[in-house]
């Protein structure tokens, strides 16, 4: 008998599009010899849909046995949806509840870092929009500028800006409270060569298994690799391997397992650095890593001859084992 595989896609985030791709590359890959795939959309209002309707997310959980979770950032990424999936019992792909809310967290995610005695970027949190000005004097003397000003609770650079100057600090901090962002970052802005780095458990004979290093290379001039330039298929280039030297890449391996491990993921995640000559920084992990073409993990798969649909498999296994 085929098991039936769930597959959430879309959701209420600033990440819906990326979403959709990832959710249909994983059900490209579900082969009808094996599996029964279910495509569950969530729309941008949060409401479920099974075939065109919408359906309460207990009807459409006691339709399969297990869940791929395709969503990125809130919603999907912050432990909400997971929240959902242990209330009814379901086996699903990726980290569970509490795991997935710290690594969306930029903040916890950096004490956790610095716990491994991991470097990250020095920064001043916003809590509120009344602090904004006190907080942008405090950044403006403690940093060289520019200022990265960023949410600090959503993913794959959305609405994170290179600020210069308070009146630009200042307007970025509060497009971000504007938008619903919770909390913003300012941070150090730490000039250097982006490197990310997957995590897949149980892999190949080994219990957490480091993919190439892969550089993030802006084809053009831009200083600062922004969610827009990252989205755009010509913005940006994809080096796997990359090309640092060893220790560098021992290091970037080592501080992706490391935070693996100290923030509770499960099954894999994207851990992304800032590489300079003297030092290595780490910025954030990913506990859901974009799936579709082109996009990072996949390319860290190819470079050591993994085809994709194995590694959604490999997804499966591990959910329904539940360890």
């Amino acid at each position: 008998m085929n098991i039936v595989v769930g597959v959430l896609r879309g959701g209420p985030s600033h990440e819906y599009e990326t979403s959709l791709a990832t959710g249909n590359v994983l059900l490209s890959h579900l082969l009808p010899e094996r599996y029964t795939p279910r495509d569950i959309f969530i729309d941008k209002t949060g409401v479920w849909h099974v075939a065109g309707r919408p359906v309460s997310p207990v009807r459409v959980l006691e339709m399969v046995d297990v869940v791929l979770v395709g969503l990125h950032g809130e919603y999907g990424e912050d432990g909400e949806v997971q929240k959902i999936l242990e209330r009814h019992g379901v086996p699903y792909s990726g980290s569970n509840s509490f795991a997935s809310f710290l690594a969306m967290h930029k903040v916890f995610a950096k004490k956790y870092a610095g716990e491994n005695k991991i470097h990250t970027p020095r920064y001043v949190l916003i809590e509120s929009p009344d602090d904004i000005a006190d907080s942008i004097m405090t950044a403006v003397r403690a940093f060289i500028p520019p200022v990265v000003v960023k949410p600090v609770r959503w993913g794959s650079s959305v609405g994170v800006s290179l600020s210069t100057g308070y009146p630009q600090v200042h307007e970025a901090a509060v497009a971000l409270f504007d938008e619903g962002a919770q909390n913003v970052l300012l941070e150090e802005y730490v000039r250097g060569r982006e490197a990310s780095v997957g995590v897949i458990e149980n892999f190949r004979g080994e219990e957490l298994y480091t993919l190439p290093v892969a550089e993030i290379i802006a084809t053009r001039n831009e200083e600062f690799l922004s969610s827009d330039v990252k989205k755009n298929d010509e913005g940006i280039k994809i080096s796997c391997p990359a090309t640092f030297s060893k220790s560098q890449k021992e290091e970037l391996l080592q501080s992706a397992m490391a935070m693996h491990r100290s923030l509770g993921l499960r099954h894999y995640s994207r851990s992304d650095f800032i590489v300079t000559p003297h030092s290595i920084h780490y910025i954030e992990t990913h506990s859901l890593p974009e799936l579709a073409e082109k996009s990072i993990f996949p390319a860290m798969l190819e470079a050591v001859g993994e085809p994709s649909p194995n590694f959604t498999e490999h997804l499966i296994n591990l959910a329904l084992s539940k360890d």
